[in-house]
């Protein structure tokens, strides 16, 4: 059949009028206007004004730096509203279903509860690669979106292209490639192969390289027709004034952004060289990310010392193909000898 963004958006949506804020209504600077239409409060403290609603500066700030049009982003209240937004965009709640391929992020699945519809798991390989015939074998005519971590959260690792661009070429639904942690990455984004392939929505956020996850800011990135079916479902305001400020701020801060990813990168290189000599340490995976995932002799045990030590690290051997692991961020160059230090001593 081929992929047709009307049909598998939902009649509910395809049919809404959206709500149209004052200042949709009216875009212009109006540095000398008197704005009398959005019931604010007139009593200026650099806040009593409501946020541009469509973000318009800061998207096209990440226009400029992506090289695609500003009318391909979407930005949302973090990562988790966009994901939400595009559940309940394209799935019939009680009849649709999306296909995810554990283990790999917690929320699509939380979102696919909230909203009532059926995820279809298909693990991945042991070599933690995309089983795509079986993720295609999945599929059905209900089948709305594939959701792909890459690189993967737990494991780290980023998915091979041709496995990728098989999915985008064989499944008539939306393929989400999450992107988190792609500034860890030897391998670009998905963001430049938008034009080959309508199905494709790539979702990146501000809480991991440019160290802004306090401000809750998430970006989907798609072809037009995409983002007006997004903004039509979208809250009004949903990006607060001060978050597009703090965003704007970041992004012009470019030599603390490059130097503080570098860090990071030199400190994951000697994090896999240290983490291997450690005798509670069994297996060290590959990574692509600003964590490392280690299989350990005792996850529950190495955990409940590590905190004992005053270090918090994260527990995932419930997740699937991964018994007795432990996830490690990576830390500031103290944090990590710390870390190094704290497991030697086990």
């Amino acid at each position: 059949m081929g992929f047709d963004l009307n049909s598998i958006t939902r009649e509910n949506v395809r049919d809404l009028k959206p709500y149209s804020s004052a200042r949709d209504e009216y875009t212009d600077s109006g540095a000398d206007m008197v704005f009398l239409d959005a019931n604010e409060n007139p009593f200026d403290n650099g806040l009593n004004r409501y946020p541009d609603p469509q973000q318009r500066i800061l998207k096209q700030k990440l226009a400029d730096i992506k090289g695609v049009p500003s009318s391909f982003i979407l930005l949302g209240n973090g990562s988790d509203e966009v994901l939400d937004l595009i559940f309940r965009a394209f799935c019939e709640p009680h009849k649709d279903n999306v296909i995810t391929a554990p283990p790999t992020y917690g929320m699509y699945k939380v979102l696919a509860g909230i909203n009532a519809v059926e995820n279809r798991e298909v693990y991945l390989t042991n070599g933690f690669s995309l089983d795509v015939e079986a993720m295609l074998a999945a599929a059905d005519k209900n089948s709305k979106i594939i959701f792909i971590s890459s690189p993967n959260n737990p494991t780290a690792n980023r998915f091979d292209d041709t496995a990728i661009r098989k999915l985008l070429e064989n499944f008539d639904g939306l393929v989400v490639i999450d992107e988190a942690y792609i500034d860890f990455s030897t391998e670009g984004s998905w963001i430049r192969k938008l034009e080959d392939h309508p199905n494709l929505i790539v979702t990146q956020t501000f809480s991991k390289a440019l160290g802004m996850a306090g401000i809750r800011l998430g970006v989907a990135y798609a072809s037009q027709a995409i983002i007006d079916v997004l903004n039509k479902i979208k809250p009004p305001y949903n990006v607060n004034a001060l978050t597009q400020l703090r965003a704007m701020e970041q992004l012009n801060n470019t030599d603390l952004n490059a130097s503080q990813l570098g860090q990071i990168l030199d400190e994951r290189k000697k994090l896999m060289a240290a983490l291997p000599g450690i005798p509670c340490i069994k297996q060290v995976f590959e990574s692509d990310a600003n964590f490392i995932l280690a299989r350990v002799d005792d996850a529950g045990k190495r955990y409940d010392e590590l905190i004992a030590k005053g270090i918090v690290v994260r527990n995932r051997s419930t997740q699937p193909l991964c018994e007795n692991t432990l996830r490690f961020t990576v830390g500031t160059p103290e944090e990590n000898v710390t870390l190094i230090k704290a497991l030697k001593e086990l």
